[in-house]
């Protein structure tokens, strides 16, 4: 038997609607995201703890879990989202943020990312990474190449995996 093909939705009832966990609009489609897992949990938490006690000197707020609205039909959940503290108040993010932080799980697929990644950039995300959790790599995915790299640098944000990693690690021994 054929799986159903999702019947297309409106934005505004997307935007209206809850979803646990929260969900991207694509073209009038709900799609679910991959996580749930500790291993991105934990990461993301990380990422988070560590990046909110530099918030006031990068000048960013730092909000996980985001809706960004990358097109008029088009909406994605960020992982971890780097607004800048001039931009203006979006409940859904409609200015294009400094950075953008994603953290895979081990269902997501390359190909299905690619298309995240191009509307981050189609939005004018200038800084675009990807973590992998389970190999503990880095990408620097800005340009639309998967460039390896342990730092994450965007102007006065600057993340060191290695250190956020050992945090971990040193955590986990406690």
């Amino acid at each position: 038997m054929a799986a159903a093909t999702p019947l297309p939705i409106s934005v505004s009832e997307y935007l209206h609607t809850s979803y646990r966990p929260d969900c991207d609009y694509v073209d009038g489609v709900v799609e679910e995201r991959n996580l749930g897992e500790l291993d991105h949990a934990e990461l993301q938490r990380w990422f988070i703890r560590w990046c909110m006690a530099y918030e006031q000197a990068w000048n960013v707020i730092v909000l996980p879990e985001i809706r960004v609205q990358v097109s008029n039909t088009r909406y994605r959940i960020a992982d971890i989202c780097f607004v800048s503290r001039k931009a203006p108040r979006e409940q859904v993010i409609q200015t294009a943020p400094v950075a953008i932080i994603e953290i895979l799980s081990p269902e997501d697929r390359i190909p299905r990312y690619a298309e995240r990644l191009d509307d981050y950039r189609r939005m004018g995300v200038k800084n675009i990474w990807v973590v992998d959790p389970a190999t503990r790599k880095g990408f620097d995915c800005s340009s639309g190449e998967w460039v390896e790299t342990g730092v994450f640098d965007a102007g006065p944000v600057h993340l060191d995996l290695a250190a956020i990693f050992a945090a971990i690690d040193e955590d986990r021994a406690r």
